[in-house]
């Protein structure tokens, strides 16, 4: 029978830091709006409160940490928690599907990891359990322990001596790596320039400004501004330009550090990702997971050449929506696909002749973007004459839209694998294995049915809720086709 153990002390800061985080907001907006009247007791509260919530905080957290132990024990993590209430959490391990490393700069500091435990029963919205702070030689152990059970079938462990070396498994993983693929610094930086980012870096400015309307007087400066800027059109459009490529480099910089020594290895059954500079993540993918693959091209990266690869996984959860849509390959030549997915991902086969759409169905593309940039274009001209006039604009651009989404679709049908290419921003290609398909849908509409046209969807399961691939208005004999194709018999 092993001892129960804690987690290292870090965890304690971490906890604190978590809740901190949490409140910041709320107690942000309470102190602003309470002390509108300015009063001499409420700044005194305000003095107060400030360094008595952090100690709370910090109490908190160190009793969360004291409360908290582990223990391996009969071939089960076993956890009890709770400040409170304690809670006790028995994880037996051949239920466990994925096993989790991530080192934040805390951890990274002091040598730590946060292992993150999965099982194919976990909630949509937490893992089954989660060790904020442990040593790297902890974590092997219990991932050594992990993969005995998986490869024997059913290991009794009662306590640590019978675990598995951690330096000897080590060994043993680097014998059986089967496959290892590394990106490159330049693709890293190109993937960076064409994610198209700057709207994610925009959109978390506006809403962490928003946040202090009360405090800053915008109308004043704004006020101010315009006076400075007053018939200075060369101003505004430099200031525009700069305020652009900062957020670019930001955007950029942000997805460098992110995907930085981004690496993936095949060991047997599962594959392994590692990637992050501040936060170091490794992912455990065990093969039998993978519900689909998932190949997107944005319209930069396509006239380049170039295409990111996903898998679409049955794990990870709500709150960690990556976990669940994998990055594969962030960045690689469209014509070096096929030879990296089959030494990962050896079923699966991307190189085959899709069936394109039937010439007829352009009309039906073109008519579905009419109807939204028609009335845009109409409005605009008539409210906003005469600049509205340049939205007329809008009519041949989306001509040509409707004519990149009509060439994009197309399906095709190879053995046991079904493929489904549409695009909506990007290009997506799904690529299906009929085992793993929960559904296929085919609907007809009317107008659909006069032409004799057809949509076609096929689901498979994913961890935060159902993954789609659809594509719309193919022959409706070819719907049917991908309909009979799934409904046969399994062999």
């Amino acid at each position: 029978m092993s001892e129960p153990k804690r987690l290292h002390p870090v965890a304690a800061v971490l906890s604190a830091i978590k809740m901190i985080k949490e409140a910041l907001i709320p107690l942000v907006i309470f102190f602003v709006f309470g002390g509108s009247d300015e009063s001499d007791w409420w700044a005194m509260l305000e003095l107060i409160a400030i360094p008595v919530f952090i100690l709370l905080f910090i109490g908190y957290g160190i009793l969360d940490w004291w409360r908290f132990t582990y223990r391996v024990e009969q071939g089960e993590l076993r956890i009890e928690s709770g400040v409170f209430i304690k809670k006790k959490r028995y994880i037996r391990f051949e239920r466990i599907h994925s096993i989790d490393k991530t080192e934040g700069i805390l951890q990274r500091l002091f040598g730590l990891v946060k292992l993150k435990v999965e099982t194919a029963g976990s909630s949509a919205d937490l893992a089954d359990a989660t060790l904020t702070a442990i040593t790297k030689d902890e974590a092997e152990r219990i991932n050594a322990i992990f993969h005995e059970l998986k490869k024997k079938g059913k290991i009794a462990i009662d306590n640590e001596s019978e675990a598995p070396d951690a330096e000897n498994q080590g060994l043993e993983k680097a014998e059986q790596v089967q496959g290892v693929f590394q990106q490159s610094f330049k693709e890293l930086f190109i993937m960076a320039a064409t994610s198209g980012g700057v709207g994610v870096v925009f959109s978390g400015a506006i809403a962490f400004f928003g946040q202090f309307d009360e405090i800053i007087p915008y109308s004043r400066l704004f006020n101010g501004f315009e006076q400075i800027v007053k018939g200075s059109i060369s101003f505004i459009a430099i200031l525009v330009f700069f305020g652009l490529l900062f957020a670019y480099v930001i955007a950029t910089a942000r997805i460098v550090l992110k995907y930085a020594f981004f690496t993936i290895k095949k060991h047997e059954d599962k594959i392994m990702i590692s990637r992050g500079l501040l936060e170091r993540r490794q992912l455990t993918i065990p093969l039998e997971k993978i519900q689909a693959i998932r190949i997107a091209e944005n319209l930069i990266r396509q006239p380049l050449g170039y295409a990111s690869v996903y898998v679409e996984y049955a794990g990870g959860s709500i709150l960690d929506k990556e976990s669940s849509n994998v990055m594969l390959f962030p960045l690689i030549k469209k014509e070096k696909i096929e030879e990296l997915i089959q030494t990962f991902i050896p079923e699966y086969h991307i190189h085959v002749q899709i069936n394109p759409l039937p010439k007829r169905s352009f009309k039906r593309y073109l008519f579905r973007i009419s109807l939204i940039i028609i009335p845009i274009a109409a409005l605009c001209s008539f409210f906003l004459r005469p600049w509205g006039f340049l939205s007329l604009l809008l009519l041949p651009l989306g001509a040509f839209w409707a004519y990149l989404c009509f060439r994009g679709a197309g399906w095709n049908i190879s053995g046991d694998q079904l493929q489904l290419r549409f695009r909506t921003i990007s290009k997506q290609t799904f690529i299906f294995q009929k085992n793993r398909i929960q559904a296929v849908y085919s609907e007809i509409s009317p107008f659909q049915k006069r032409k004799n046209l057809a949509s076609i969807s096929a689901v498979v399961k994913s961890g935060v809720g159902p993954r789609v691939g659809k594509v719309v208005d193919l022959e409706a004999a070819d719907s049917e086709t991908i309909k009979e194709w799934f409904l046969e018999r399994r062999n």
